[in-house]
C-alpha cells in the first residue's frame, strides 16, 4: 500500500477531468489524467492503485479499456471505477463484466464521489482510512462523527461538522465559496454561495479561539490557518 494513493482519471472531457483532479487532490490523492483510452494505454499503468474511467470516449470506451487492462496479468488487481452517464441496468451489468470494482451514475456529488474512490480503494488494500483529523487541541473524531475543543465535546450539526473537517483536510489554502459548496454539500440540496458565509459565521463562534484560524478572503472564499 502507497502512502498516497495514485490515481489515475481516464475522460475524453478535459472539463471533468479537471474537477476530478482538483476534488481528489484535495482529499490527499495523486492524480494523472488521460484524455483517451488510447493515451492511457501508453503510460504506465501498474504505477495507479486505482483507475477511474469514463465509459463514452470517442475511440476506444471505458468498457472496452477496462477489458484491455485485465488481460494484463500485472493489472489484473488494480481497481477500476467506471463514472459515466450510461445508467441502464444493462449498462451497469456490462460494465461489472469488464471488470469493474463499483459504477458510478452521472450525475452525481463529489462527496459521494470521494467516499465510492476510497471505500474502494480500502477494500483492495491500498489506503488507510484516517479516522481522527486535528489542529493542535482542536480534534474531530471522524467515526463517532464528534469534535472535541481541549478534550470537552463541541455541538456541532452534521454540516458544521463536515465543513470543520473539509477545512482540516485541506489546510492553509484559500477555497472559493463554489468550491466548498461542492465538497460538503450534496448534490440534492439547494444552497447559495452566501450559505457558506452563514455556516462560516456559526463555525467560528463554536469552536473557540480557533474560530480566528478560519481566514477570510474577501469575494472569493475561505480558509483554515494551521498556526495562530
Amino acid at each position: 500500500m502507497t502512502d498516497v494513493p495514485k490515481i489515475l482519471v481516464v475522460d475524453d472531457e478535459q472539463a471533468i477531468c479537471y474537477v476530478l483532479k482538483l476534488n481528489l487532490e484535495m482529499e490527499g490523492f495523486s492524480i494523472d489524467t488521460a484524455c483517451s483510452a488510447e493515451e492511457a494505454l501508453k503510460m504506465r499503468l501498474e504505477r495507479y492503485d486505482l483507475l477511474l474511467l469514463d465509459v463514452m470516449m470517442e475511440q476506444m470506451s471505458g468498457f472496452e479499456l477496462a477489458k484491455t487492462i485485465r488481460q494484463r496479468e500485472e493489472l489484473k488487481n488494480v481497481p477500476i471505477i467506471f463514472c459515466t452517464a450510461k445508467d441502464s441496468e444493462a449498462d451497469l451489468l456490462e460494465g461489472f463484466d469488464s471488470g469493474a470494482d463499483d459504477y458510478i451514475r452521472k450525475p452525481f456529488s463529489m462527496r459521494e464521489l470521494v467516499a465510492r474512490v476510497k471505500s474502494v480503494l480500502h477494500r483492495s488494500g491500498r489506503y488507510s482510512k484516517t479516522d481522527r483529523l486535528a489542529c493542535e487541541s482542536l480534534v474531530l473524531d471522524l467515526a463517532k462523527k464528534e469534535c472535541l475543543l481541549d478534550g470537552e465535546p463541541v455541538s456541532l450539526t452534521d454540516t458544521e461538522f463536515d465543513l470543520l473537517a473539509f477545512f482540516l483536510k485541506n489546510p492553509d489554502t484559500v477555497h472559493s465559496r463554489s468550491d466548498i459548496l461542492i465538497r460538503v454539500w450534496t448534490a440534492d440540496v439547494c444552497v447559495i454561495d452566501r450559505t457558506v458565509d452563514v455556516f462560516v459565521g456559526r463555525l467560528r463562534k463554536k469552536i473557540g479561539r480557533y474560530g480566528n484560524r478560519i481566514f477570510t478572503k474577501q469575494g472569493f472564499g475561505y480558509g483554515f490557518k494551521t498556526k495562530g
